[in-house]
């Protein structure tokens, strides 16, 4: 009897003991789910930094709870992506900024995948959008603004509208005011200006890499030399000034600089600077071989990259559709000026009643996609510098034009 009252004690106290480490043992919550760290690094414009992170901070918000986001900004031109990032694709960013002429290069090497969702980011942006997107007819970049070209700022104060169809108009009245006109003649991208409508000729050849270029014909109704020789008188007015974007800007700003020619990056701060005198419209014509020369522009488009080598490629591919929604396109419109590329943002009355896209949209009649290979920028260059300060060599001009399309069109 005292044998199975001692059992009955001992059992009791072993259940005590089980149900008491019990106790002790974490059971795990269901109702929370592991978060997923996920870090995205986005290279983006320096002067686009405020609004990226405003952009960021949105994404976060949207997404919170889904996963542990860190995502880093870092300052890289638009115009020089393509090479950073194929310099160290696995090291590169997951989302990145870039101009539209690198598409093909890009995802020629790999570093861009075709979009997933191609049907529903066709139908949202603009078709010339899309096609600067494209590769063919495969989508491989998110577009972001329809704004890369350029067109003719001019302060009202001193200009008609009828000055501003004539740049020789223009730098009369300029030397008369004592004022400068300014275009930057130390990059390709603006010199196409005075090429673009004579009836010579510079693209990609099928390779997507080299370039074909007739600038130093000596046949035809306009010859490279005509060219050159209104470069020259241009250059030799005293009203005339050759001045990079930057300098442009701090010319409105001091007073001295009274027209230039530059895009819609710089429309903010030129209407800080003339108020309602800002004007806008398309570039001008120019005097060739005795006739009146509409002046050409590259246009283009700023698009979004997801990195193929992303460790994070879903993730990243939501962050970039993010950036360029609708909402945050409009928002860049407010903030940075720049036009959309998306349908409804770039019909909305806020952007239509913008001068500076109005001119954009105007000179869009005389422009064409910028699709030329890397040997282009720096002969060009270099020839348009030496007439800009008025051929100081006296070498000759067709000599001078042959040697920049050799080496615009070198293999």
């Amino acid at each position: 009897m005292v044998k199975r009252i001692f059992l009955l004690i001992l059992s009791a106290c072993l259940l005590f003991l089980l149900a008491a480490c019990d106790a002790r043992t974490p059971v795990p919550d269901e109702s929370r789910p592991v978060t997923e760290t996920v870090a995205l690094t986005v290279w983006g414009a320096e002067e686009d930094e405020a609004l990226l992170k405003q952009i960021f901070e949105s994404f976060q918000a949207h997404y919170a709870g889904q996963a542990d986001f860190q995502i880093t900004y870092q300052p890289q031109s638009e115009s020089n992506c393509k090479d950073a990032l194929l310099g160290d694709l696995e090291g590169g960013a997951d989302v990145f900024a870039f101009a539209d002429d690198q598409v093909a290069a890009l995802a020629a090497a790999g570093g861009l995948d075709p979009i997933a969702d191609e049907a529903a980011i066709r139908s949202a942006s603009l078709p010339a959008a899309v096609e600067a997107a494209s590769v063919g007819n495969t989508l491989y970049a998110y577009p972001l603004t329809a704004d890369n070209g350029y067109f003719l700022y001019y302060n009202k104060a001193y200009f008609t509208g009828e000055d501003v169809q004539s740049l020789e108009r223009m730098l009369e009245v300029a030397a008369q005011a004592e004022k400068l006109v300014s275009m930057d003649w130390s990059s390709a991208w603006y010199v196409y200006a005075f090429f673009g409508n004579t009836g010579l000729e510079v693209g990609l050849n099928e390779d997507g890499l080299t370039n074909y270029c007739t600038w130093n014909s000596t046949d035809g109704p306009i010859r490279g030399t005509d060219v050159a020789r209104a470069m020259l008188d241009i250059a030799a007015s005293p009203a005339f000034s050759n001045r990079t974007d930057g300098d442009f800007l701090a010319g409105v700003r001091d007073g001295t600089v009274i027209a230039g020619i530059s895009g819609v990056w710089n429309a903010v701060a030129i209407e800080e600077a003339w108020g309602t005198d800002m004007g806008a419209a398309k570039l001008p014509a120019y005097t060739c071989a005795g006739q009146q020369i509409q002046m050409a522009s590259f246009s283009g488009c700023k698009l979004i990259g997801v990195n193929a080598y992303s460790s994070h490629p879903d993730w990243a591919a939501r962050l970039a559709e993010w950036i360029t929604s609708e909402e945050n396109q409009r928002l860049r419109f407010e903030v940075r000026g720049q036009g959309p590329a998306n349908v409804s943002a770039a019909n909305s009355p806020e952007v239509q009643s913008s001068l500076a896209i109005a001119a954009l949209l105007e000179q869009s009649n005389y422009s064409q996609l910028q699709r030329v290979g890397g040997k282009f920028w720096d002969p060009v260059a270099e020839f348009s510098a030496s007439m800009a300060q008025g051929n100081p060599s006296g070498a000759s001009l067709q000599a001078q034009l042959d040697r920049m399309v050799e080496g615009v069109i070198e293999r």
